[in-house]
């Protein structure tokens, strides 16, 4: 369990009986700056309510199905719920609360009356609606449980700004959002399981469902404002502006326009906030964070990170190395690129910087590794399973689709990591720096819940029943390592699976309010008529301008809310321009993924920048240029489906050995280095023609790239320097 002696610790090198490890506490809870830490009472009673929270899950998905949208709401519900309980609105206090703040609590006391309120009303409708009711009266939802429930949330959300108290304690503002949370899901669960559910999005809808949606938005964008900051929720509000600014747009972004009350009556349904994303958060998404919880509990992070410095720390530049398989690994399971940074980062980027590279560099390394977890098969950081949501295409087809532009986005990353440590004359780690390989290899059985899961899909398990199988293994398999898992272990991963769970449902949530307005409005439509204006004068100008609004649509937010909002706008487009649906979302997947590495708004390399202490736009730009590749990639398989398995074996192979040379020659054009000395301009310009021309995909490019990357080879050996070359 959570105590207020928790800190977000670094993870560091082991003592005593582990002594021969590297490294532990990669899978230690990271404490965020505005969570706070109960003790006593209060830290029991969250602490169940995390575990009942995990565990109905694991109930609901596996034994007994409840009605998808009455599941989905307690989903979003018991989220908020266990968010507000655990994340401030406001800074904590140090000590006392300051005597200017205490007008917040008298102020939330006054709100609990209208909180309350509502949340009985519920109740009255429920009785009424089990009495034969068919309809609710119009005074009852206005007067006694709509303008009540707004009131509280809006001012309860206003006051909890203000609202500073200790970390240990509760506060009473977010108690007043708790309940009007649980007031909007009782509400909704009432009318939704009636005949008046078909009423949605017409002037006969029930007022009761605008006045809960309406809340319901606001208490969304409020918790993910505290757990993923404003980026998200200001793209949220410029989205919700569109639906009332919309028809005085001029031009395609024109459209006739919706009332406040037919748009909210629809935004939380399975147009919005209940469609795709909280459709996959609630399934696949919380499954495999309780499973990324359980291989927490039994130190299988750990594992990963010690086995990676075994194999990789040797050799030049060895700690950047490491970050590249161990962020990978990580990053696969972690589901976001820059909470993989901060726990895998706050061991490599120091060992980074300890063997030569420069802040910057170690940080852009972190970060473009971590962010490449995202696009590593076979979870994919949860974006596989939205895409199979959003697509209908089979998980296990996206999977296999993925393995090729996930070998050349981490092989481009190793190839710049390599080039750069010999370009400087970085040395690796000394065998007693590092743990021993042949111990770890003994406990390779760690890999168990991985492969598990892997076979499982492939033999046609289910992806809730296979997750489900490989967390099951996951505990089988502790009791082989010294970190067996009992029955307060699994408690441990139940607790903690429901308080990392919060911020990436509520982000799919407010994911879901973009999406319900792009489809409401039918903005992604126009769009796709823009996209297609545009193709007609080019279709590769086309690709550069979908590229781009991916990008811009993904800057700021989680890999999941970026790939969900730029699927419904860009990918619409790119499928009626012809192109393969499997295609086109791996193309809008790829950019939405490597958002966290581009500038001006990195998430990653930001996060990655205040581990290392480099300057955070400097660490971004240098994580782009790391991750150049991925920016290649995704018009690589459009014009080449080989390299997403859609080809014979033979074919297969050709476009992945020959886009693997143009990967490196472009490594090579980029770091201008090339047999072991610096290239010349001239070089690197053959090089990077040779490297275009190799990742085409044709024959007649192919051996153009020959070519060419043959010419920089003679040139550069003509020119190379004997004296530089000795020095190196």
């Amino acid at each position: 369990m959570t105590t207020s002696s928790q800190q977000n610790q670094a993870p560091g090198p082991t003592t005593g009986a582990d002594d021969e490890l590297l490294v532990h506490g990669v899978d230690d809870e990271p404490v965020e700056a505005n969570r706070r830490l109960y003790r006593h009472w209060l830290l029991w009673a969250v602490t169940l309510f995390a575990i009942a929270y995990s565990a109905f899950h694991l109930y609901t998905l596996n034994i007994s199905p409840l009605e998808t949208w009455s599941f989905r709401i307690v989903h979003v519900c018991g989220a908020l719920i266990l968010g507000y309980l655990l994340f401030s609105g406001a800074a904590f206090s140090e000590g006392r609360t300051p005597a200017g703040r205490r007008w917040t609590t008298l102020a939330a006391g006054v709100l609990l009356l209208p909180a309350v309120y509502a949340l009985v009303q519920t109740g009255r409708m429920y009785e009424m609606v089990q009495g034969g009711a068919m309809r609710l009266p119009v005074e009852l939802e206005t007067w006694h449980f709509g303008w009540p429930l707004l009131a509280a949330t809006g001012l309860g959300i206003m006051v909890s700004w203000f609202h500073r108290r200790d970390r240990a304690r509760f506060s009473v503002p977010d108690l007043v959002l708790v309940i009007c949370s649980i007031a909007v899901a009782s509400y909704l669960l009432v009318v939704y399981n009636t005949p008046m559910r078909m009423t949605t999005g017409t002037s006969f809808a029930p007022l009761g469902i605008s006045f809960a949606a309406v809340a319901g938005t606001a208490l969304i964008m409020e918790m993910t404002r505290r757990v993923a900051g404003l980026a998200l929720v200001a793209i949220a509000l410029i989205f919700l502006g569109y639906v009332f600014a919309g028809p005085y747009l001029p031009g395609f972004l024109s459209y006739p326009g919706l009332s406040v009350q037919r748009f909210f009556s629809q935004v939380y349904t399975d147009a919005g906030v209940l469609g795709p994303t909280t459709a996959v958060s609630s399934t696949y998404i919380i499954l495999f964070i309780i499973f990324a919880a359980f291989l927490q509990a039994s130190k299988v992070g750990d594992y990963f990170v010690n086995f990676a410095f075994a194999a990789a720390g040797r050799s030049r530049g060895g700690p950047a190395k490491v970050s590249i398989f161990a962020s990978g690994l990580m990053g696969m399971i972690n589901g976001t690129s820059a909470g993989n940074v901060v726990s895998t980062g706050s061991l490599t980027i120091p060992l980074m910087k300890k063997v030569g590279y420069r802040k910057q560099t170690a940080g852009a390394v972190e970060a473009a590794a971590s962010t490449g977890g995202q696009i590593m098969p076979p979870i994919m950081g949860a974006g596989a399973f939205i895409m199979a949501e959003i697509t209908g295409i089979p998980y296990t087809e996206i999977a296999i689709a993925a393995i090729i532009p996930a070998i050349l986005y981490f092989a481009s990353v190793y190839f710049m990591v390599d080039l750069e440590a010999a370009k400087t004359g970085m040395r690796g780690m000394r065998s007693d720096e590092l743990p021993s390989l042949k111990r770890l290899a003994r406990q390779a059985y760690l890999f168990a819940p991985i492969l598990i899961l892997i076979v499982s899909l492939f033999m046609g398990y289910s992806v809730i029943r296979a997750g489900t199988l490989a967390m099951a293994s996951a505990v089988v398999v502790s009791w082989l390592s010294p970190h067996k898992m009992g029955f307060r272990s699994i408690l441990k991963a139940l607790e903690l699976s429901g308080i990392m769970s919060v911020q990436i449902i509520v982000v799919c949530a407010c994911a879901g309010v973009i999406v319900g307005v792009i489809s409401l409005t039918g903005v992604g439509a126009r769009f796709s008529s823009l996209l297609l204006g545009v193709a007609e004068t080019s279709q590769l100008l086309a690709l550069i301008f979908a590229m781009g609004i991916s990008v811009l649509l993904g800057m700021g937010m989680p890999t999941t809310a970026a790939y969900a909002v730029a699927a419904s706008v860009v990918a619409p487009g790119l499928v009626k321009l012809g192109i393969d649906p499997l295609t086109a979302h791996f193309f809008v997947f790829y950019f939405a993924v490597v958002s966290a590495i581009t500038p001006p708004v990195a998430l990653a390399s930001y996060a990655a920048a205040g581990i290392s202490g480099a300057n955070a736009m400097g660490t971004s730009v240098e994580s782009f240029r790391i991750g150049l590749a991925a920016f290649i990639v995704p018009f690589m398989f459009f014009y080449n489906g080989a390299l997403l398995m859609d080809a014979g074996v033979l074919d297969i192979a050709r476009a992945l050995m020959t886009a693997l040379v143009g990967v490196y020659l472009l490594s090579c054009a980029v770091q201008g280095w090339l047999l072991r000395s610096q290239a010349a301009t001239v070089v690197r310009l053959l090089l990077l023609v040779a490297a275009m021309m190799m990742i085409a995909g044709g024959l007649a490019t192919d051996l153009g790239g020959v070519a060419f990357a043959v010419a920089a080879f003679l040139l550069q050996k003509k020119q190379a320097s004997p004296g530089l070359a000795a020095r190196v």
